[in-house]
């Protein structure tokens, strides 16, 4: 069987990886490692995808639980410890409470019940977590060869914050780690595991800089965790109670709801914190005080993917029952205050989170209504997404460094300054709202989702108006960036050779994953669908062929701005309606004043302010939550 050397290879090669950034201190034994490494973990994952993806769902009984699962459990123990002794040393006795909460209650299941608790199988594949590993294995090691120009370049300008990149990319790898044990694991202990070790690794890396800002988003981020690893744990221990002995996710997918749905719904729960839904959202957008790599890595393609993946793989559960209704109503909202949000703010790195809290509460949404049209949709959103928002992360890092500004106005005319990576963060920003990239086409299967889902008229609402909001600040972005400006030199020879190599191959990956998508869902997708639902989603040959037909026509508009023809062309004033202008952007003002010319954007702060719509979200989505989880506990009560 050789598919499970490759599952321990890809769960365990990154810990040695990590093993060796640890010990190294030279530059070059660094990148030699980071990048040999991210080759291995992206051609495993291809390969592993070419093993298993026409075999189905193949569970593996071989790897022992009784040693394995007692290393995690010392190691859990020693984290908690770890945790614990943060917490007394920042004075942050919310994170104390809870971390020794958590650990009584896994004590407590290992001394009372783990001898009668194990799974048959306690590592699987399936169609679902290759998606997974692909999103992990590809775009999860480009971000870690990403980080060693940026990382360079980023202590060149902070030389107040001590160099400690050993330790940085030692927690990367510890990260692609944990994720890839995540999304193989079938043992509940295991994912439980895996689960802590992420929400840690998220924590060390918000808190690289030790500022007082990273130190106190850091914490935010993990107490937040920390509260959905409870929920977690208590569905373990629920399970043991019950006397269903089921620590497989195989067997609680098969024992049906009166017994799934209690544990379902506090596993929802982490996922919701996991994923940054409100109200929970907040530690996302604190995030982004870390450098941009951690950004890309939380955001993209590992610890808010967790998340909705756990949520995703529970849908058939949450399929028509009231539980899953007000899971998808968590995530709806949150979609659409998001998006509402992100119009509001004028800095880049803000937007993108707030895009991605949005676009995550989609696949919640898809998710929590279970059936299979809503699923197809969501694990298309979740490709799609990692690719362009990754994209589009390490965009903004570059550019940042570039211009000291991660505002949006200071990008204007960037296709002059920067036009490379201008072209790239137009393809990343048309991946997220333009046709025929797949974030829209999966809206739209959303949309057909929810039309047929019993009261899907309201999600059809809140995606209409969500959607249109993200239309708003995605254009105003775009128009800024490709303005076309006469005074401002090309900087774009500063880029490091990581940083052009990473970009580029998420660029490209962009635009080859829009062109398999048909094989993407025949292959993977309609497989999944047809073994947990007995039924497939696809679209039709006429609407492939407009896709890829649309497709060719706008890359070209990117690439037409790079032909050396284009700087050829005769650049015309603007025109400030009669006044006289010159090439510089300046006008004749009041009494013959020379001024210049400002553009900025509309950012309605009276309408989309974020303390408002945040406030109005975190109270609407937590009386959503404390019904979602009343309705698992009383399923008779709630219809």
């Amino acid at each position: 069987m050789q598919f499970v050397q490759l599952l321990l290879f890809l769960i365990l090669f990154p810990l040695i990886a990590a093993v060796f950034m640890l010990c190294i201190r030279k530059e070059i034994e660094r990148i030699l490692i980071v990048k040999l490494s991210a080759l291995l973990i992206g051609v495993a994952t291809v390969f592993l995808l070419f093993l298993t993806f026409d075999k189905g769902a193949q569970l593996v009984s071989a790897i022992p639980a009784e040693p394995v699962g007692l290393v995690m459990f010392v190691l859990e123990i020693l984290i908690a410890v770890f945790i614990l002794y943060l917490g007394l040393k920042h004075r942050k006795y919310v994170v104390v409470g809870l971390i020794v909460v958590q650990s009584a209650m896994m004590i407590y299941f290992e001394v009372v019940y783990a001898h009668s608790a194990g799974a048959t199988s306690n590592l699987f594949i399936d169609e679902l977590s290759n998606i997974l590993a692909l999103i992990i294995g590809i775009i999860g090691s480009l971000i870690c060869v990403y980080s060693l120009g940026y990382m360079k370049f980023f202590h060149e300008s902070h030389p107040e914050v001590k160099d400690r990149r050993n330790m940085f990319f030692c927690i990367l790898f510890v990260f692609l780690s944990a994720m890839f044990g995540l999304v193989f694991s079938n043992n509940l202990l295991w994912v439980y595991f895996f689960w802590e070790v992420t929400t840690l690794c998220s924590f060390l890396l918000i808190g690289y800089t030790k500022t007082g800002e990273a130190t106190n988003n850091a914490f935010n981020a993990l107490w937040m965790n920390l509260l959905g690893g409870i929920a977690f744990a208590g569905a373990i221990l629920y399970l043991a109670m019950s006397g269903s002995n089921i620590i497989g996710l195989d067997q609680l997918l098969a024992s049906g709801k009166v017994i799934a749905l209690i544990p379902a719904a506090l596993i929802g729960f982490a996922g919701l914190t996991k994923a940054a839904q409100l109200p929970f959202s907040s530690w996302l957008v604190g995030a982004m005080v870390a450098p941009t790599p951690v950004s890309a890595l939380l955001h993209s393609s590992t610890m808010v993917k967790a998340g909705v993946y756990i949520i995703v793989r529970l849908a058939p559960i949450f399929q028509s029952t009231f539980t899953g209704y007000m899971l998808a109503l968590v995530g709806g909202l949150t979609f659409l205050l998001a998006s509402g949000i992100a119009v509001s703010q004028s800095n880049a790195k803000r937007v993108l989170a707030y895009s991605t809290i949005a676009n995550l509460g989609l696949i919640v949404a898809c998710a929590g209504i279970g059936t299979y049209e809503a699923i197809w949709a969501a694990i298309l959103l979740i490709v799609f997404h990692a690719i362009s928002k990754s994209l589009l992360f390490l965009s903004v890092g570059t550019v940042e460094h570039r211009i000291k500004s991660r505002e949006i106005d200071d990008m204007n005319g960037l296709i002059v300054r920067m036009p490379k990576i201008a072209s790239m963060m137009v393809i990343g920003i048309a991946g997220m709202f333009l046709l025929p990239f797949g974030m829209l086409i999966s809206k739209w299967a959303a949309i057909r989702a929810f039309i047929d889902a019993p009261y899907g008229f309201l999600f059809v609402i809140i995606l209409a108006f969500g959607s249109a909001l993200t239309l708003f600040f995605w254009a105003k972005w775009m128009g800024k960036i490709i303005a076309v400006t006469s005074d401002s030199k090309n900087i774009e020879g500063e880029v490091d050779r990581s940083e052009w190599a990473a970009l580029t191959s998420l660029a490209g990956l962009s635009i080859v994953t829009t062109l398999v998508f048909p094989l993407l869902s025949t292959k993977l997708l309609e497989p999944y669908l047809l073994a947990n639902y007995g039924k497939v989603a696809q679209l039709s040959q006429d609407n492939i062929i407009i896709m890829i037909l649309m497709l060719f026509l706008l890359v070209l508009m990117p690439l037409s701005i790079l032909l050396p023809h284009h700087r050829k062309h005769r650049h015309v004033a603007p025109y400030m309606g009669g006044r006289t202008t010159t090439h510089d952007m300046r006008f004749s003002g009041s009494l013959g004043i020379q001024k210049k010319t400002v553009l900025s954007n509309y950012y309605l702060q009276d309408w989309f302010g974020e303390t408002k719509l945040r406030t109005t979200g975190i109270w609407l989505c937590s009386l959503l939550i404390v019904i979602m989880l009343a309705a698992g506990a009383l399923p008779g009560v709630f219809k």
